[in-house]
């Protein structure tokens, strides 16, 4: 019986001992976060929630990442960055940064949009952006590019490099935003070579497809095997699979949104830059300095949204002869001289004419 005692009584003076300990954590716990919370008292709070891809994609993510990142160091805000992983997980973070009051809160990609719009609506007092898709609201930023401009040049670029006249493009998401890229490549490249041939491939119809790298992969082997020399990735983290295709067969891969020209040094021709990350950091300049405009925001060759990469990794890879005539047609499309067919005004037009 003593022993039995003595047991218990030793269970329950560990389980003091436990309890003082777990309690005396969640205090240390607590007055952390208060402190934490003091610290960023007075400060705007900015969340970004990126697309099923990730905020690690090399690409169109990762571009938003950096300009949020920059605005943080610059203006002192509170960033929390949210990586739904699944399409069924970006309504339930964007619902929460709200919930929480963060002061903007932007969602990176068109997948965003119907729950931007949604709870938008059921937050007024909130600000909201949003990158590549239009969504109408008095307290909603929507911010776009002129993304067939871009491709325009990278296409230019992509022809006159080509030995065999045969060049390819792998998109993500097979929707108008993805064929606009590809129209203003194909024009580029019969811009400089009129018998050139584009090929195009798809990596699928839902979210999924801009981050399935074997898929893109699988689409630029093929597209090599029928000659493409060249292939312009536009395809988010899908797009990788095209750089590890172009380093197998040892040909040319073009980059996209932010610059890839280091991911396979000596095969990235170029990559076309959409300038994510100057727009995400002019946003939430606005917001900080209560210059912040709903409607629509837009980005081109003009007010350089867009442009192409030439540094230390691709420099020896294109003729001098050959960036000259790429920099004229730039001059000619900000002046207005030459005009690069638009994928959106072409749907639009064929919509009138049924």
């Amino acid at each position: 019986m003593k022993k039995m005692s003595f047991s218990f009584s030793g269970i329950l003076y560990i389980s003091r001992i436990f309890f003082v300990i777990f309690f005396g954590l969640l205090f240390l716990l607590q007055s952390c976060r208060k402190k934490e919370e003091d610290k960023n008292k007075g400060k705007i709070k900015v969340g970004l929630v990126f697309d099923a891809a990730g905020k690690d994609d090399k690409s169109f993510n990762t571009a938003s990442w950096v300009g949020a990142s920059r605005a943080k160091e610059d203006f002192n805000i509170v960033l929390k960055d949210v990586e739904p992983g699944e399409p069924s997980a970006i309504e339930p973070s964007i619902r929460i940064l709200a919930e929480q009051g963060f002061d903007l809160i932007i969602g990176v990609g068109f997948g965003n949009k119907p729950y931007i719009e949604e709870v938008s609506k059921e937050y007024p007092e909130l600000k909201f952006a949003i990158v590549d898709v239009e969504v109408k609201g008095d307290n909603v930023a929507s911010i776009l590019f002129e993304e067939h401009q871009g491709a325009f040049l990278v296409g230019m670029i992509a022809a006159g490099v080509s030995k065999t006249g045969k060049i390819g493009f792998v998109g993500g998401m097979d929707i108008p935003l993805i064929h606009r890229f590809y129209e203003g490549y194909k024009a580029g490249a019969l811009y400089i070579n009129p018998k050139v041939e584009v090929y195009e491939g798809y990596a699928g119809v839902t979210l999924d497809a801009w981050n399935d790298p074997t898929k893109g992969k699988e689409i630029a082997l093929a597209q090599y095997s029928r000659g493409a020399d060249v292939v312009y990735a536009a395809a988010g983290a899908t797009g990788l699979g095209v750089f590890d295709a172009a380093e197998e067969v040892k040909k040319f891969v073009i980059g996209n949104d932010s610059n890839q020209n280091y991911l396979k040094p000596g095969y990235v021709l170029t990559s076309m830059l959409k300038k994510v990350d100057v727009a995400v950091y002019q946003i939430i300049k606005d917001v900080v300095q209560g210059n912040f405009k709903p409607g629509i925001h837009k980005f081109d060759l003009k007010n350089k949204g867009l442009d192409y990469a030439i540094d230390d990794y691709n420099r020896n890879l294109i003729p001098e002869s050959l960036i000259l005539k790429v920099e004229k047609a730039k001059q000619d499309i900000i002046k207005g001289k030459l005009k690069v067919p638009d994928y959106y005004e072409k749907i639009s037009r064929n919509a009138e004419h049924k």
